[in-house]
């Protein structure tokens, strides 16, 4: 469904205790990827899938902080619950719209259950860049949190972690503050 106002998404956000809004830009090719893979799966889940072009909707993403485009968020009760910038792969989208997120993976056929990610970022930081380029690199499914959009989720990081400084990656509850690559690859058993 295409919204064209903060105020039509208000109201999808009244009718639906879960839902997605791709914010992106028609005309741009990580716009278009994100675009198509998310309504390849539109039907997926209990979730409903909403979509704004920043080019003709334009009083949505200052109220969110939101910078860049495509950028998904995840509403739950009509707060934002997780941000997701880029394009992602479709088995990442297909995850986070029918799990609500990678907490609720279930043990793989091995009967091992894959590692909780989240990486705490900021839209000017260079090394958050290369820790998400490095993960999607190793097929690493991960959660992005833009900690400037979402001053609550900055203050649970400095809870965590007891610092400011961004990237900071969370793996199953053992955080990682900077692009530590040895301490990741440990915790991720990536050789």
């Amino acid at each position: 469904m295409n919204i064209q106002s903060f105020e039509s998404l208000n109201e999808q956000l009244k009718y639906n205790e879960s839902c997605f809004l791709l914010l992106y830009k028609s005309g741009s090719e990580q716009s278009e990827c994100a675009y198509n893979r998310l309504e390849a799966l539109k039907h997926s889940g209990d979730s409903k899938i909403l979509f704004a072009d920043v080019n003709s909707v334009r009083d949505i993403h200052n109220r969110y902080n939101i910078s860049s485009a495509p950028t998904l968020l995840q509403f739950d009760k009509g707060k934002v619950k997780n941000v997701f910038k880029g394009c992602q792969t479709e088995s990442f989208y297909k995850s986070v719209i029918e799990r609500k997120g990678f907490a609720s993976f279930s043990a793989d056929e091995n009967g091992e259950t894959p590692k909780q990610v989240t990486v705490y970022t900021t839209p000017t930081c260079t090394w958050c860049n290369t820790i998400k380029t490095y993960f999607k690199e190793k097929n690493v499914n991960f959660t992005e949190v833009d900690v400037a959009s979402n001053p609550s989720r900055a203050e649970e990081m400095v809870k965590k972690s007891g610092q400011q400084g961004v990237p900071q990656t969370d793996i199953n509850g053992q955080v990682v503050v900077g692009f530590d690559k040895n301490r990741i690859n440990n915790l991720l058993d990536i050789n």
